[in-house]
């Protein structure tokens, strides 16, 4: 697929099915221990908020969130490697508070990778903090990770 210009906006629009193959490659690109696309079709068939963030028909990034019980949980939130530092990352996160908020929910967490510091200067940037550790969560080359267990509190929009 020919690369798209810088100059092109990208665009956030809900998860397509269609759109699982472009998100397998960049979970791939991202991470060494990345999410299969049968739980990306998991989420998406259970109904979770699922958005990608998009510059024409290529997807750079996409997160999915969880909502229940005026409580959401940030599963999933990645922008592929080529396009981090720009903002994106920001605007996709904005993008998944908003939708918490829109279900009334009071509170949104999520997992973390102590490892994966730009992750954790996102989120600590937006306002999370840390709120406690799951010991070896995370799969790892030398055994497990633990995960940084954060948290933000939504307050209504200004």
């Amino acid at each position: 697929m020919a690369a798209l210009p810088q100059s092109i906006p990208a665009a956030l629009r809900p998860m397509q099915l269609d759109d699982l193959a472009q998100i397998a490659e960049i979970e791939t690109a991202a991470y060494e221990f990345p999410w299969t696309r049968g739980i990306f079709r998991d989420c998406f068939s259970a109904g979770y908020n699922a958005w990608v963030l998009a510059r024409g028909a290529r997807i750079i990034g996409y997160g999915i969130l969880s909502v229940g019980m005026q409580e959401a949980h940030l599963l999933n939130l990645c922008i592929a490697p080529s396009e981090q530092g720009q903002g994106h990352g920001q605007r996709l996160l904005r993008r998944m508070l908003d939708l918490a908020r829109w279900h009334e929910a009071q509170r949104v967490f999520l997992e973390v990778r102590p490892s994966n510091q730009r992750a954790v200067a996102l989120y600590e940037h937006i306002g999370f903090n840390e709120i406690g550790r799951r010991p070896g969560y995370y799969p790892a080359h030398r055994g497990r990770e633990d995960a940084m267990v954060m948290a933000l509190e939504l307050l209504p929009p200004e």
